[in-house]
């Protein structure tokens, strides 16, 4: 059943405690607030709940978040932001440990994987991670499938296939998945990011907050929603980025609530 918009009558927003909040297409898009946003997190703030950040964007680390953030008048820690990127350093080192990696992604996430301890290698790779790299060129792709071909783990960061910008979308991950299988017969062995249980798990632990209590608001349905319904959480769509209201019945991923913006949800907290 399809909940009605911008509407709560259930109350349930009351007994949320933590929200985690994608990002692109529901905070901001680019570098633009969504109209409402910064009052919704001031709202938060003032009703005493927590919020985190959590989105699968792995083109950037926390710290270019906080940064971004910064720039647009919002002063957080990174204890505030929760990556697909993160995740799957914390999945490479409970399954991978010790294995050189071969990582499709730019320089931040390169660094952030070295940062963590984790050995990114070339030809000799023993795992091969997929992100969302923005600096892609075809020399790239050609060593990955090459890798992905000789029958190598395949991870990768997260499945969206385009991320939302001021502009209109971008190719993702999901779309460098559909290259790699195109060229080698093989999707990912295991996606980390939203609505996958990894990053959700990896959330309620940097959260300390129980799934019972806290809310996974974002503006697509198979990632940010089917992430919320699927792990436990309250999953609550916002009409702010990719996903319509045509699309829950195609898709059969029904939130828990829908609104069209975070700033609908103000009233409710």
């Amino acid at each position: 059943m399809i909940p009605q918009v911008n509407r709560d009558d259930k109350g349930i927003l009351k007994n949320i405690m933590c929200y985690a909040l994608d990002m692109d297409g529901t905070i901001y898009l680019g570098e633009k607030w969504i109209d409402g946003a910064q009052e919704f997190l001031k709202a938060m703030e003032k009703a005493g709940k927590k919020y985190m950040f959590l989105t699968n964007n792995s083109s950037k680390n926390p710290q270019a978040y906080v940064e971004k953030l910064g720039r647009m008048g919002l002063k957080i820690d990174e204890g505030k932001i929760v990556t697909s990127g993160q995740a799957a350093i914390d999945y490479l080192k409970r399954n991978f440990s010790g294995k050189k990696v071969f990582l499709l992604g730019n320089e931040l996430l390169k660094a952030e994987f070295e940062e963590e301890g984790i050995a990114l290698a070339g030809r000799d790779a023993q795992v091969v991670v997929v992100g969302f790299d923005t600096t892609l060129t075809y020399e790239k792709m050609c060593r990955v499938c090459d890798l992905v071909r000789a029958g190598l783990p395949y991870i990768s960061t997260h499945p969206d296939y385009n991320c939302p910008t001021e502009t209109g979308f971008i190719p993702d991950a999901g779309a460098i998945h559909a290259f790699i299988h195109a060229s080698t017969g093989r999707f990912p062995d295991h996606i980390i990011g939203k609505p996958n249980g990894d990053i959700m798990d990896y959330l309620a632990k940097r959260g300390g907050v129980s799934k019972q209590q806290t809310a996974m608001v974002g503006d697509r349905l198979y990632t940010d929603v089917a992430a919320g319904v699927n792990n436990g959480y309250t999953g609550i769509l916002v009409l702010s980025g990719e996903a319509g209201l045509q699309d829950i019945e195609k898709e059969k991923i029904y939130p828990d609530l829908i609104f069209d913006s975070v700033k609908e949800m103000i009233p409710y907290i």
